[in-house]
């Protein structure tokens, strides 16, 4: 068989990904166990639409788990172990909010391996049988958050298998690494098969065939061959013979296996039909809908019948571990990661652009993936739309977003625009409490091309780029109005503008000033944010939400707004952090005021929970620290301290050169050159309290 080409592992990993995004949104209303197999039957009869319109959706573990755990492969090499996917688990989740099903230790799954985890217990002792029981360990997510060890592997079955097991194991024993193996390995035959029976009986291939989880999918593949045409009453047999009431715990892997097979092979290789079955047949539907239409959507790669389901994902989907800027996830840009790993993994060539993007501090928006939008938006008139098209490109790209406007009257306009923020308004169901920090912060320069195409009208539509303040609403024009180019593409670039409030939207501002009605359209193509960038907190502005304080994630700890100011109180360690994940060369400043306790920290290059750089007091010390899973003092001086007086920090990390000053007098420094990138925060390293007026961070160009 022919070697599958970059561009063609970069599609179907787009499409996989939309289809495990619309199972997952699809099932997720009817998932609740008060949501029966013959309620759903009985309330909507045959599932063919979204059941509920969401403002966007808010997380799910099932897409949390593709996003974070095969970051391992980037954190500690393309060989990463059972106990790298481990530390990944511990590292990228807040404690007992976001990323995980936090049911309860010895009944969640997850949660019972993140508390071994944390406990010492390493990957794949955390998971066992011998550690856990059964029951825990064979829960559903063995499989549920697999895809992209499928993804990373394609036409590699075998592979897949093996890497997806390692991963599961973190919190997966049994048939849960049954599962796991089942479904990676259907992904990854996904890419190359010409029927979906070859994707089952690769899948097959790498489970013990005397399995129970072996045996349930042989049940549904048998019943299908007997009874093509009918999977109720598959789902039927499913239910007399491996249902609920025969395995323990919450929600087991088995009769979930049986209904994912079952859809599969009744969806007959078509992503909706396949979706929509998962979603009928009840148990648990987001992770069921999700994982069969991750396997059906890389095997049929994207088709005009997904329009009514893929329209309203709009390459978007959010993610709700520590890092707030990978929460907000553009499928695109994800999916052109996972071909780097993948074509990592297979010691292949990747193009220089693509290894750029992999750590990009910004983004870069091509739209060369087939009806690609990057998420972009409209507001104002209900006349205006978007699609990716592949009418016409910038040099690169195979695409651009069209922009319709449809019979613009004198005065009548909108925005167009893609937002690098989100609050908490911006969301009406809760699922999983996502927390996120702005993509994009000052003196960042944005540029984009447009290219007008009028049909009807006397050509009077003008532009002007703009930003939106996250907090206020208010709109910053950063360019004059002018009336685009209608010969070819014309340049636009601004800078980022100062200001005290986040930016949650950048785009441009669309008016027709002529006298007929204008029918016609814009595309804009190459839209790109890039260099350093300034982010300036002032607590006055923000608000208390997502569980702390707008702009931050956070890990442990009771974040709030008192007078103006943060205040840090916990009983152990705790963490809040903003700022971009790939900022490199950065200062960190902040007002800090020590209330109580030992310990008052800013952090910078933060990777997560567990690793990352941090300065400030410790005790009538300060110093300078290298968090890894274990803490190395990098530097130490003594300074007595006083209890309530404001301080102010700054830690410069510049290339290997840490340094640590306050008030403006340089104190102590380091060198080390561990992380290269990361986040910036707050941090108190043991029980205390403390007070956060201003927060900086200021990068180097």
């Amino acid at each position: 068989m022919p070697k599958l080409s970059k561009e063609t592992i970069y599609e179907k990993i787009y499409a996989g990904f939309i289809g495990k995004a619309i199972g997952v949104r699809l099932g997720a209303p009817v998932e609740p166990t008060i949501w029966s197999y013959e309620r759903v039957q009985k309330t909507y009869g045959e599932v063919t639409q979204y059941l509920r319109d969401f403002k966007n959706f808010a997380a799910d573990d099932d897409t949390n788990g593709p996003v974070y755990f095969i970051r391992a492969l980037r954190d500690y090499g393309l060989k990463a172990s059972a106990a790298d996917v481990g530390k990944t688990w511990v590292n990228y989740a807040a404690e007992e909010h976001g990323m995980y099903w936090w049911g309860g230790f010895g009944v969640s799954t997850e949660h019972t391996a993140y508390r071994n985890l944390r406990a010492g217990i390493p990957a794949p002792q955390s998971g066992s049988i011998a550690q856990n029981g059964a029951t825990v360990a064979e829960q559903i997510g063995g499989q549920i958050f697999i895809d992209s060890w499928g993804w990373v592997h394609p036409g590699e079955p075998q592979k897949a298998a093996d890497a997806s097991a390692r991963a599961a194991s973190v919190a997966h024993d049994g048939d849960g690494l049954n599962g796991a193996r089942f479904c990676a390995a259907a992904i990854a035959k996904a890419f190359e098969a010409t029927s979906i029976a070859e994707v089952i009986d690769a899948a097959m291939a790498t489970i013990d065939a005397k399995s129970t989880y072996a045996r349930v999918a042989q049940a549904v593949i048998d019943f299908h061959k007997a009874s093509p045409g009918n999977w109720r009453a598959c789902r039927d047999m499913l239910t007399a013979e491996w249902g609920y009431d025969r395995y323990p715990g919450v929600c087991h892997i088995i009769p979930n296996a049986g209904v994912t097979v079952m859809a599969i092979l009744y969806g007959e290789g078509d992503l909706p039909r396949t979706a929509e079955i998962a979603t009928m047949a009840g148990w648990d539907t987001d992770c069921n809908a999700g994982n069969a239409g991750a396997i059906v959507g890389t095997f049929q790669g994207l088709q005009p019948n997904w329009h009514k389901y893929r329209k309203p994902i709009n390459d978007f989907i959010v993610a709700s571990g520590v890092v707030g800027s990978i929460n907000i996830v553009d499928i695109p840009s994800f999916a052109r990661e996972l071909t780097v790993l993948a074509l990592q993994l297979r010691e292949d060539d990747v193009p220089a652009l693509w290894f750029e993007d992999f750590t990009r501090r910004g983004v870069r928006f091509d739209f060369d993936l087939p009806g690609s939008t990057h998420g972009f938006r409209t507001e104002g008139s209900n006349q205006i739309s978007l699609k990716g098209s592949a009418e016409r490109q910038a040099e690169g790209s195979r695409g651009s977003l069209e922009i319709q406007l449809d019979r613009l009257e004198r005065g009548q306009g909108g925005r167009i625009f893609w937002k690098p923020f989100y609050r908490r308004s911006d969301f009406d169901d809760e699922r999983y409490r996502p927390m996120f920090s702005p993509l994009v912060d000052a003196g960042q320069k944005v540029s984009f091309k447009l290219w007008l195409d009028p049909w009807n009208g006397d050509g009077n539509l003008r532009v002007a780029p703009y930003i939106r303040r996250a907090m206020s609403g208010a709109i910053e024009e950063t360019g004059a109005w002018h009336v685009p180019n209608h010969e070819g593409w014309q340049d636009y670039a601004f800078t980022v503008p100062e200001g005290a409030e986040a930016i949650d939207e950048i785009g441009i501002q669309v008016e027709y000033f002529g006298r007929l009605k204008f029918l016609g359209r814009l595309f804009l193509a190459d839209f790109k944010i890039e260099g350093a960038g300034k982010t300036v907190i002032d607590p006055k502005t923000e608000v208390q939400e997502w569980g702390a304080i707008s702009r931050f994630t956070w890990n442990r700890g009771h974040w709030t707004l008192q007078d103006g100011r943060i205040h840090a109180h916990t009983a152990s360690d705790a963490d809040m952090w903003t700022g971009h994940y790939y900022a490199r060369d950065v200062e960190v400043l902040a007002d800090i005021k020590p209330l109580t306790g030992p310990s008052q920290l800013v952090t910078a290059r933060v990777q997560g929970t567990s690793r990352f750089y941090a300065a400030g007091f410790d005790g009538d010390d300060v110093v300078i620290l290298k968090e890894d899973f274990g803490t190395t003092v990098l530097a130490r001086a003594p300074f007595k301290r006083e209890l309530g007086k404001s301080y102010g920090f700054a830690f410069s990390v510049k290339g290997d050169a840490l340094s640590f000053a306050i008030d403006g007098k340089p104190l102590i420094e380091a060198s080390d050159d561990q992380f290269a990138y990361g986040m910036a925060g707050l941090r108190l390293g043991a029980l205390g309290r403390m007070s956060v007026g201003t927060f900086e961070i200021i990068e180097s160009a």
